[in-house]
């Protein structure tokens, strides 16, 4: 599915978590961040269903692990 321009927004990241994703896709296959960041999205919102649901405390513990391991929570 390809986006026109208008369909499109910005969304910001920290420079830092940018620089970091760049070095993870590299050879990947993936051609940017961007591309990258729109597959993780997806395959979450997939994962989820079409019924939003509110997070589970392990969820949010392992996502407050990761945020810990990129160094954005102390």
């Amino acid at each position: 599915m390809t986006a026109s321009p208008s369909d499109r927004v910005t969304l910001k990241i920290p420079r830092p978590l940018y620089l970091r994703l760049r070095q993870v896709i590299q050879g990947t296959g993936f051609r940017s961040v961007n591309e990258f960041v729109v597959h993780v999205l997806r395959d979450l919102v997939a994962e989820r269903g079409a019924t939003p649901k509110a997070l589970t405390p392990e969820e949010i513990e392992a996502i407050r692990r990761r945020l810990r391991t990129l160094g954005y929570l102390d």
